[in-house]
């Protein structure tokens, strides 16, 4: 089974999207921004991150920039809401692999993680 880390200020966004993953057959941790996220992603070592863009603390551009510093492998889809465009270029460029616009769509959130866990 994939461990997924969810990292997003929002808890019923977190709740959401653990209910989704865990109901699909994902094991699921939680973070409420990047700072717990970069913490959280090398204690738990997740197949892939699910990053909220803007968080308190660190966002998730600069938690993107921290794991893939340590982890050039780390597998992270960032989760951004509409207007964000240029955010969501900068996280391509840090390495997201992927990103998913709010509020998203069940089944394509499920897709993108599928991808990244090679399923």
């Amino acid at each position: 089974m994939a461990k997924i880390l969810v990292a997003d200020d929002a808890m019923f966004m977190r709740n959401r999207t653990s209910k989704l993953l865990t109901a699909n057959g994902y094991e699921v941790v939680e973070a409420a921004n990047g700072e717990e996220a970069v913490k959280l992603y090398f204690e738990e070592k997740p197949d892939v991150v699910l990053m909220d863009i803007t968080m308190p603390e660190m966002d998730g551009i600069e938690a993107l920039k921290q794991l893939r510093a340590k982890d050039p492998d780390a597998k992270v889809i960032m989760v951004t809401a509409m207007g964000q465009k240029s955010m969501v270029l900068e996280a391509i460029k840090a390495g997201a692999r992927d990103f998913i616009v709010k509020p998203f769509d069940p089944d394509k959130l499920l897709e993108a993680v599928r991808k990244q866990c090679g399923q």
